[in-house]
């Protein structure tokens, strides 16, 4: 059987660089999909050869060649550098003017960096010698993919897919940019237009095959005008083509019987190894030794994660309930000061780690016995996912794909406690709901057990996408 040959274009792909939760899926969901059992696709990979890029892997790449492309009125050079890890084929796009910087994106630059990307995606082939029936672009940096697919080089036949992995960032730019950057004829230009600006993401949904995102929940929020930043209307006029996926994540990565980075290993049927893991974070961090039930955070702290309501709630918790509180993660300057504050306030129960660190947040999934995500917005989550893998049990709100990933423990289904309404009080009953099962440590256990064995693996998600690409053909 002809394999269908798939090219996933992803902005940022981890290992090689990511900024968060699009490259774990670019880094996961292809190799998810060629490892299906009987799948007739394979499903490679194209990226920006960025400055970031280890050396490491750097050394272990084939260079294939290298062309000029058009970028509007212009052409730029493009070299093309081979990968091949874990059974996916990685392309580098090469151009270091573009993309040898210290970070990947917030450039006044970007649009053209990105639409180069764009049609670098369509023009490799010539140097890959990979012919894709179908191209998968990631979010706006590489809708112009799909764009430039449909009109530039529609006489290739080549079917496409989009994922809007966070409909907040659309590629909004001045009109300039269609001659400046994109190089479409008037007659085309209406595709990209809305509200006065050429809008990257909007092109990409009206030319696109279909269009995804990452959970069936957040697929329905989108049509609503309070969660699509503007672009509702124009998900709503081609909702016929639009679905929801749910997204998984890196069991390998995280997996709590073989993990470097924490005290002990453990799962469902041998539990103790969670202790010494709780205890070993507990010496690390100054707190004392003892069995306070041991909430956590590891978020970037922004208005959308929940960071206010915790605010709200939080100072009265550690008040009045003997709990530890431990929280990981950066953001606005406010936050971070706040959870300083808090720290300061309750020397005895908190530890505010403002950093990122990852083998931190392993320690921390891995010694935790509740995990906070009450965010405002979430298209996906990955946390939530990991936080179960890892025995720490969830406590969310019930938005995007932490609905659709964590359901209220009844004592024998799901795997979490969850809120609705978007304040401290709703969340502080989901705690204390959570608080009071933790005194009855037997059915503590047996919950803990229970989301120690849930499946978040990639398959399910890729056995959804290998049922899209197959009817797209």
């Amino acid at each position: 059987m002809e394999k269908i040959k798939v090219l996933f274009a992803s902005p940022e792909v981890m290992p090689f660089g990511g900024t968060g939760g699009l490259g774990e899926v670019a880094g996961s969901l292809p190799r998810a999909v060629n490892q299906l059992k009987g799948s007739n696709i394979e499903c490679r990979v194209i990226m920006p050869l960025y400055g970031s890029v280890k050396e490491e892997y750097r050394k272990k790449m084939t260079f294939l060649g290298h062309a000029e492309i058009p970028v509007a009125w212009r052409s730029q050079y493009m070299g093309i550098f081979q990968l091949k890890k874990d059974g996916v084929v990685y392309y580098f796009v090469d151009n270091e003017f573009y993309f040898k910087r210290d970070k990947l994106y917030g450039f006044g630059d970007d649009c053209e960096r990105f639409s180069f990307f764009s049609r670098a995606v369509l023009e490799s082939s010539k140097i890959t010698g990979f012919e894709p029936d179908i191209i998968h672009a990631n979010d706006w940096q590489t809708a112009l993919s799909t764009v430039f697919a449909k009109i530039l080089y529609k006489d290739k036949g080549i079917k496409t897919v989009f994922t809007v992995h966070n409909v907040e960032y659309q590629g909004r730019y001045g009109t300039q940019m269609l001659h400046d950057c994109i190089g479409l004829d008037e007659q085309d230009a209406h595709y990209l237009l809305k509200d006065g600006d050429v809008n990257l993401m909007k092109g990409a949904i009206e030319l696109t095959d279909t269009f995804t995102t990452v959970s069936p929940t957040y697929a329905k929020e989108l049509t609503y005008p309070v969660s699509a930043f503007g672009l509702d209307g124009v998900i709503r006029d081609n909702e016929y083509k639009f679905t929801g996926i749910l997204n998984g994540i890196d069991t390998v990565s995280y997996d709590p019987t073989n993990d470097p980075s924490t005290e002990a290993s453990y799962s469902a049927e041998k539990l103790q190894g969670k202790k010494r893991c709780k205890r070993a974070l507990q010496k690390d961090l100054g707190l004392a030794e003892s069995d306070a039930a041991m909430l956590t955070m590891i978020t970037r702290l922004v208005a959308p994660k929940g960071v206010d309501i915790v605010a709200e709630m939080i100072d009265d918790l550690l008040y009045t309930s003997d709990v530890q509180f431990v929280m990981l993660g950066t953001g606005d300057e406010k936050y971070e000061e706040f959870f300083r504050q808090l720290q300061y306030r309750h020397p005895e129960q908190v530890r505010s780690l403002i950093e990122f660190n990852t083998a931190t947040a392993h320690r921390i999934y891995a010694g935790g016995d509740m995990f906070l995500m009450p965010s405002r917005s979430e298209a996906c989550g990955l946390a939530q996912m990991i936080a179960c893998r890892y025995g720490n049990v969830p406590i969310v709100r019930l938005t995007g794909g932490l609905a659709d990933s964590i359901h209220e423990w009844d004592g024998k289904e799901g795997n979490g406690f969850t809120f609705y309404d978007f304040n401290g009080q709703e969340l502080s009953y989901a705690v204390h709901r959570a608080l009071d099962l933790y005194g009855h440590r037997n059915k503590w256990r047996v919950l803990v057990r229970h989301i120690l064995d849930e499946d978040f693996t990639w398959e399910r998600s890729a056995k959804e996408y290998y049922r899209l690409y197959t009817e797209l053909l």
